[in-house]
């Protein structure tokens, strides 16, 4: 089950790996902008960084890394973990670090890859998130993509010293629910 390379129309995802342990991307972990509403972030060094990736390598996940197509330009990360395949569930998760790269439509086409890929060739039924309420671009993503609101959890997530309301959100796999 490791990741396998994947394109869509600008990116290429590639298997996160130890190839991405770079300044780049621990300024990314210690910039609060991006880890706002992460579990992680503030402090990163490039050790923790190393011993992240190495621990992706050794578990058998779907991780990617986001590449341009046009430079390969590492931008961000994207995955499905945990996966519950009795549920045929999985959790999905995006960090799009590369503030400069922002508002350029890579996370709607970074999620829609990987999704059609849970879909066509995992054959998950329904991918699930969670997202802090109040990261109003994020959910206004998610729902143009398709995703619903299945919970709403109050003040249960802790970002930055402060706890935030947060929403559960789905979307199924239509062609399974037809039949």
């Amino acid at each position: 089950m490791k990741s396998p390379e994947l394109n869509s129309e600008r990116l290429v995802f590639k298997p996160l790996s130890i190839k991405h342990c770079v300044h780049e991307y621990v300024s990314w972990m210690n910039d609060p902008e991006v880890y706002r509403c992460l579990e992680s972030g503030l402090n990163y060094s490039i050790e923790l960084l190393y011993d992240f990736l190495i621990d992706v390598e050794n578990k058998n996940i779907y991780f990617w890394a986001i590449h341009l197509k046009s430079n390969n330009k590492h931008i961000g990360n994207i995955k499905i973990d945990p996966i519950s395949t009795n549920n045929l569930v999985g959790e999905y998760g995006i960090l799009l670090g590369d503030k400069s790269e922002w508002g350029k439509g890579y996370a709607a086409e970074s999620s829609l890859a990987i999704i059609k890929f849970c879909f066509e060739i995992i054959g998950l039924r329904k991918v699930t998130l969670g997202v802090v309420a109040d990261n109003t671009a994020a959910v206004a993503l998610y729902k143009k993509i398709g995703f619903q609101q299945e919970g709403y959890y109050k003040i249960h997530s802790c970002c930055s010293g402060i706890f935030y309301d947060v929403i559960r959100m789905a979307i199924f796999n239509k062609y399974l629910l037809e039949n």
